[in-house]
């Protein structure tokens, strides 16, 4: 009896272990779930000349915000001291100098489809023209202004004309509380209208996330950052996966910072809200996140606009340092 005993223990803790290890496997097939919402808890975009400077402390965001992981800009360069060696090109060229914001992202899209290696690689043309010959090469950089130039006029006009109404459904009240904060920032008058817009877009932003609706979020969004968009969407699909976020609310915030630079309006804003946040398998099974509790997050939210006209584009979410 003792030796059959001693046989069977072993038998009972590999079942438990499989047992576990089966009730597992939905965490090991989706790994990174669990700040699913649109930017998946990263901080993410770009904030004009401000994006490697660190943000303000708020009321709302005591603590500030985590640096860009992702983002288009490029870390400028310092400037070379005396008896320094500058950059291959030297002097104030090889300094980074701001970007349109608009610019940047469209020339990001470039690289992500596989388009910038073509035209400066192997040519839009083959070998006929793009390939080789000095014609050739000019005609395709006039190419690549006139599309650019295309671009930052239609993202413009866009916004001119509003182009972010799209009809959602929308969740939660539509008003809320006006975020804390003065209506004078230094630079940029931001209003109680640009602080309702905030927050609206705040709510169509992750509804149109959750209805994968890509096309949707470029009315209400930069390039760069509908890119982050459509390539964390991708990267969930391909692993079976689905985010739903549901019932947002507005809870508290402030203006963090704004100014003007380039012909552009930036508001930085720290929103503090919260929502049923749940990743979902393909077939609707919940494999992340409980939609009997609601979830609460405090990100900083950095908008853009054409000077004091236009409406305002997400440009940048960047998360709050873990306490």
């Amino acid at each position: 009896m003792k030796k059959n005993s001693s046989r069977q223990m072993p038998r009972k803790s590999i079942v438990l272990a499989a047992s576990a290890a089966l009730t597992m496997l939905p965490l090991l097939a989706h790994p990174d779930v669990a700040d699913a919402r649109a930017g998946g808890g990263f901080s993410i975009g770009s904030r004009g000349s401000r994006t490697y400077s660190a943000p303000a402390p708020s009321q709302t965001a005591p603590f500030g915000a985590t640096p860009f992981q992702r983002t288009m800009t490029p870390r400028p360069q310092p400037t070379p001291g005396y008896g320094a060696r500058a950059p291959f090109g030297g002097g104030a060229m090889a300094m980074a100098q701001p970007r349109h914001p608009f610019m940047s992202g469209f020339m990001g899209g470039l690289i992500g489809a596989g388009l910038f290696g073509m035209m400066f690689g192997h040519g839009m043309f083959g070998s006929g023209m793009g390939g080789s010959g000095f014609l050739g090469l000019l005609i395709q950089l006039a190419l690549v202004f006139f599309i650019v130039r295309w671009a930052i006029r239609r993202f413009a006009g866009s916004r001119a004309n509003g182009g972010n109404a799209v009809p959602f459904g929308m969740q939660g009240p539509a008003g809320g509380p006006v975020p804390q904060g003065g209506q004078q920032a230094v630079g940029v008058a931001i209003t109680a209208a640009d602080y309702q817009a905030f927050q609206q877009a705040l709510i169509n932003i992750q509804t149109a996330w959750s209805q994968q609706n890509v096309g949707a979020m470029q009315h209400m969004a930069t390039p760069e950052m509908v890119s982050y968009f459509s390539s964390q969407l991708n990267d969930l699909a391909s692993r079976g996966a689905r985010n739903v976020v549901s019932d947002i609310r507005f809870e508290r915030g402030d203006l963090v910072e704004s100014w003007r630079e380039n012909g552009f309006d930036y508001a930085t804003v720290a929103m503090q809200y919260s929502m049923i946040d749940i990743t979902t398998d393909m077939t609707g099974r919940v494999i992340e996140g409980d939609p009997a509790n609601r979830t609460t997050v405090t990100e900083l939210w950095t908008f853009v606009r054409s000077a004091g006209t236009g409406t305002w584009l997400l440009s940048a979410i960047q998360q709050t340092p873990r306490r």
